[in-house]
């Protein structure tokens, strides 16, 4: 699933393209044809990419002009003079590129020298397309920890050295197409992004980064593009005796596998069909849609494979700068979208869905920022002035959720446990918020109908919630039979809340009988597991459960009941469920406190058995959460 950010703001994005723009005729000052095969593989090429200009870091004669690591240096300036932000206050470089002036060290740490620059954090990231992707979401992710609080994700690409007449013309690859194509295709330049836990408004627009999903499919598919391996991909280049016989044997030859092309995109395409229907995205919701494609002619296989998935974007939401920049790999979308930021007028609510393939060994990245009012901390689908205030208290409260209890609060022989318990907590309540329900009520895209499929699933669980522990206080002896009151207490509070569940359940809709209801997959899962340890003996590690349950009721549903109240055109009286345990299950906790204060008296160890049987409840109710919006919820 896509990574989600809460904290994460672009605040300025850069390129820089060395020397000026080179048209197909002049390139071949620098980029010759060797002979009449390789005269006639530029024609193809350069008919089919739609390429008119691009820039080289080299000059007529091959001397570099500027280094790989300048390239990223200027365009790291001009992306920081853009928001007047010292370079001292940067704290982290990430990098991503196909390599650097030199295999060692790390492409970052070579930047950061050229920069002069301070002690800080770096990453290299080295790929092709994708790299400069994993870049930009490493710097993300250590901003919305709370790591750094402004970083510089970089992209630069300088494969111009590798396509120079001087050096390619004595391998003698007359006929190699895989080995000329690229030199037709690829040219030198950097992009630049700072990345900020504040935003920087602009015009009185901000622009947040909301979600980043990559996955590779490398092993799935053979080497399709790569550089260090003979034409056969069946040695390395440091597997001959010198550079010299590595070169001569092609194995310092930078190929791409056309053949494999088409794989490439049939593969993003489908990752971009789950994505629609795991509720990150909608075709109908971009507003601008940032594609890097290699080649105009993939323009139309892109298209094609968009519509017959029947989700087309329409040809204007499109923006692409290949014509007049080129493919500069991993570098074209910060060009992309730098450029793109430079030319449009942006509005408060507009989506921007980048997409980029990578072909190295297939790898399929997406990015999704959206353009917010300044000071804005929600979506701007929130339109009415009630609504937004409440969304902005949801928001915070979303972000601040507390564990159901806090270790310091506790009597010292639970502290240990409440420790390890609230690290667990944090893990499943971050999930739990990422799954596609909560995302689209959270998005401000639920209706009466999402709510009525989410309450058919829910009853037949509650239903089965006072019998589980019922079971279990049957199956406790010893003096663990102390505890049979508590949870005989507890049973008896919630025996009757699915009744309250089901009426809402009717409120909004509903028409299926009490027992034709179901539950879904993660339901069931949950539902039998805890039956079938409550008819264990002594089965003291459902305290854990409990946790896990009403720690939801208490600490997740008050956050959710605003929302579904603003999006879900229903009265109160649909919504006494969860308004019950958002007032109650704090009482609930503080029972099974008194409970775990108890078991522990009895038996120290028994500490390990709650935190299992939580973990696992953890992971089952997520599950449940998965899968809420499967609609097959009624016989």
């Amino acid at each position: 699933m896509p990574i989600e950010f809460n904290h994460v703001y672009l605040a300025a994005a850069s390129l820089h393209l060395p020397g000026n723009p080179i048209d197909n005729n002049a390139m071949d000052a620098y980029i010759a044809p060797i002979n009449r095969i390789s005269a006639r593989i530029k024609k193809r090429i350069l008919d089919e990419n739609g390429i008119q200009t691009r820039h080289y870091a080299i000059d007529e004669q091959g001397q570099t002009v500027e280094s790989h690591a300048q390239l990223a240096a200027n365009a790291i300036h001009a992306c920081l003079s853009q928001t007047q932000t010292p370079l001292e206050q940067i704290s982290l470089l990430s990098v991503g590129s196909s390599g650097g002036d030199a295999l060692m060290p790390g492409f970052a740490n070579m930047i950061q020298g050229e920069l002069g620059a301070p002690p800080m954090q770096t990453l290299s990231s080295q790929g092709v397309c994708a790299a400069g992707v994993s870049a930009i979401e490493f710097a993300a992710q250590a901003i919305e920890l709370g790591a750094h609080h402004s970083a510089i994700a970089v992209a630069a690409e300088m494969p111009s050295r590798m396509f120079k007449r001087s050096r390619f013309a004595p391998r003698g690859y007359e006929s190699d197409f895989d080995a000329h194509f690229l030199r037709w295709m690829l040219s030198d330049g950097a992009g630049a992004m700072q990345l900020t836990r504040q935003p920087i408004a602009k015009n009185g627009l901000q622009i947040k980064l909301k979600w980043i999903h990559q996955k590779s499919f490398s092993g799935d598919y053979p080497v399709c593009m790569q550089l260090g391996l003979t034409a056969d991909r069946s040695q390395s280049f440091l597997d001959f005796a010198s550079s010299s016989e590595a070169e001569a044997a092609g194995a310092l030859s930078l190929r791409q596998d056309i053949r494999l092309l088409p794989h490439l995109f049939d593969i993003c395409i489908h990752e971009y069909v789950k994505l629609v229907e795991a509720g990150w995205i909608k075709s109908t919701e971009i507003d601008h849609f940032l594609c890097h494609y290699s080649s105009a002619k993939f323009m139309p296989v892109v298209e094609d494979l968009l519509a017959k998935a029947g989700l087309t974007i329409p040809p204007e939401k499109w923006y692409s700068n290949l014509a007049t920049r080129g493919n500069t790999g991993a570098a074209s979308i910060f060009i992309m979208l730098a450029e793109f930021l430079q030319q449009k007028t942006l509005k408060a609510g507009e989506k921007i869905f980048c997409f980029i393939p990578e072909s190295g060994r297939m790898t399929a990245a997406f990015m999704l920022f959206e353009v917010e009012a300044e000071q804005s901390e929600i979506s701007s689908r929130y339109t009415s002035p009630e609504i937004t205030q409440q969304a902005l208290q949801v928001n915070t409260l979303v972000n601040n959720i507390a564990v159901p209890h806090q270790a310091a609060d506790a009597p010292e022989p639970l502290q240990p446990l409440l420790t390890r318990l609230a690290s667990l907590w944090q893990e499943y309540r971050s999930n739990v918020w990422r799954t596609p329900v909560i995302h689209q009520l959270v998005s401000g895209q639920f209706d009466v109908t999402a709510y009525r499929n989410w309450t058919a699933q829910w009853i037949p669980q509650v239903h089965e919630g006072s019998k589980w522990m019922r079971n279990a206080v049957a199956s406790l002896t010893g003096d663990f039979a102390a505890l049979g009151a508590l949870i005989e207490m507890h049973a008896g509070d919630e025996q009757n809340d699915f009744q309250i569940l089901y009426q809402d359940y009717q409120a909004a809709g509903g028409t299926a009988k009490l027992a034709d209801l179901r539950r879904n997959p993660g339901g069931e899962a949950l539902n039998s597991y805890l039956h079938a340890l409550a008819a264990t003996p002594n089965p003291i590690g459902l305290l854990g459960a409990i946790y896990i349950i009403e720690g939801t009721g208490q600490r997740i549903v008050p956050a959710l009941l605003p929302l579904l109240r603003q999006q879900v055109a229903l009265p109160a009286a649909a919504f006494r469920f969860l308004e019950y345990h958002g007032t109650n299950d704090e009482h609930h906790l503080a029972r099974w406190l008194s409970a775990v204060e108890i078991t522990l008296a009895i038996d120290p160890t028994a500490a390990d058995a709650i935190y299992r049987t939580a973990k696992r409840t953890a992971q089952l109710y997520l599950m449940q959460f998965e899968h809420i919006q499967e609609s097959d919820t009624t016989s």
